[in-house]
């Protein structure tokens, strides 16, 4: 029986939908939503260095894509969010180890067979190593 899902969210058009198939799967089961933000400091820390600046804006737009998925699912839904730091695999996957979760449902980003392969996938790392089923909607 499913009764905590989680939904990794970026702000990307393929999260938005795993937004809206995780609502109607809770809508359907009674399950509490549970949306994770990470914010890639690895990957900013690649791009620029990391100043109080860049690290409130990054929170401030964490905060925002939180909002919005939490507006999309319908009232009646119970529904809580979590803002990380961190490489999203791995924070994921430490969340799964300290939250009960029976499903997560996320969004693949399409990143193509070969900068899948140089950059690695979010959705494919989670996939392999979740102790619980994994959703990936397109």
């Amino acid at each position: 029986m499913v009764k905590n899902i989680l939904v990794p969210v970026d702000g990307s058009e393929s999260s938005d939908r795993a937004i809206e198939q995780a609502s109607y799967l809770a809508k359907a089961t009674g399950a509490k939503l549970s949306f994770l933000y990470v914010a890639n400091i690895n990957q900013l820390a690649i791009n620029a260095c990391l100043t109080d600046a860049i690290l409130d804006a990054v929170t401030k737009a964490g905060d925002v894509i939180l909002d919005r998925a939490l507006e999309a699912v319908p009232s009646d839904v119970e529904k809580e969010s979590f803002s990380e730091t961190g490489s999203p695999a791995v924070v994921i996957l430490d969340f799964l180890e300290d939250h009960p979760v029976d499903l997560v449902v996320m969004g693949s980003r399409g990143l193509g067979a070969l900068k899948g392969v140089l950059l690695g996938s979010v959705s494919q790392y989670v996939v392999e190593q979740a102790k619980c089923p994994v959703l990936v909607v397109k």
